[in-house]
């Protein structure tokens, strides 16, 4: 009986097929550098678990449990405001799929400020919608560079984050419309150079009725590292006035509901509890919200404006 020869091409053939499971489950995922979390000692306090939440009107959160984001339907297009952690990227496309958006709907990012926990997933976020992402000047210096700029606050401390490529400026006054909504830029630089604030009018209809007054208020506590001083040094002069005025500004906004970027910084996180349980009225609705949420920021600005000047007294002595 002749041998049996196996054709080589066809054994070819049976050793790849016989390799394909093995080399499926020797793969790896592809890592997404652009949704890599960053290590922070308040990254799981911030990135807890939040069911999103229709807000008011045309207006919904978005976000996670310690970092608002805001999603604005203004029928023609959606607004997103903030981005949170990188590692948030992923909860926050889940939330905005959950209310019956589209990713790709998305027309523009606003950044409130460039700090990792509030920007850190914009760059992923536009990449994923094709979004026009749009900062203050010194903001967008910023995000494009992908770490914090010299001038701020807390330079040296804050962690970079994924870089964002392209950046449109927007000035203070300035207003972005798009459908039938119009959002204002409102600088309140302090906690960061280009701290950014939003604000827009929220409509319950198509037909514009039952509007209220929104702002999504950037973070305004003078926290710092323990090298820069408000009270000015060598490097810059007296910024207290600026930031004094930025608070007493910020109080005076036509304000009926206040989302700010750390949400249990204006009692946010438990006004998203009510409304979810359908405590009524909106606990969000509040005409005083942005006032005293200035005058809580005004005093621990008191507190550090006390604090540097105890500690140059010291200084002084030595």
């Amino acid at each position: 009986m002749p041998p049996f020869y196996f054709p080589k091409s066809l054994l070819s053939i049976a050793l790849a097929a016989m390799a394909l499971p093995f080399a499926a489950h020797a793969a790896t995922p592809a890592v997404d550098p652009l949704t890599q979390p960053i290590a922070s000692p308040y990254a799981a306090q911030w990135n807890r678990p939040q069911q999103p939440a229709r807000i008011h009107g045309d207006t919904y959160y978005v976000g996670v449990g310690g970092l608002s984001v805001v999603l604005i339907d203004t029928r023609e297009g959606l607004i997103l405001i903030d981005g949170a952690l990188p590692q948030s990227v992923a909860a926050i496309k889940e939330h905005i799929l959950e209310l019956g958006f589209r990713l790709e709907d998305i027309k523009f990012i606003l950044s409130t400020e460039a700090h990792f926990d509030h920007s850190g997933g914009i760059a992923a976020l536009a990449r994923d919608s094709g979004a026009q992402v749009i900062a203050s000047p010194l903001g967008a210096q910023a995000l494009r560079a992908g770490s914090v700029l010299a001038m701020d606050p807390q330079a040296g401390e804050i962690d970079p984050m994924p870089a964002v490529e392209n950046v449109r400026e927007i000035a203070d006054g300035e207003t972005l419309q798009l459908g039938d909504v119009t959002v204002t830029a409102r600088y309140t630089p302090g906690h960061t150079p280009g701290s950014t604030s939003w604000t827009w009018v929220s409509c319950e209809d198509a037909e514009r009725k039952e509007c209220l007054n929104v702002v999504f208020g950037a973070s305004l506590t003078p926290v710092a590292a323990d090298d820069f001083h408000y009270l000015g040094d060598e490097r810059h002069a007296d910024l207290t006035p600026a930031f004094r005025r930025v608070m007493q500004d910020f109080a005076r906004l036509p304000c009926d509901i206040l989302i700010s970027a750390h949400p249990d910084h204006s009692g946010g996180d438990r006004k998203l509890t009510q409304l979810l349980e359908g405590v009524t009225p909106n606990p969000f609705i509040d005409a005083q919200a942005c006032s005293s949420y200035a005058a809580r920021n005004e005093v621990k600005l008191d507190a550090r404006i006390a604090k540097e000047k105890a500690m140059a007294g010291e200084a002084a002595t030595k």
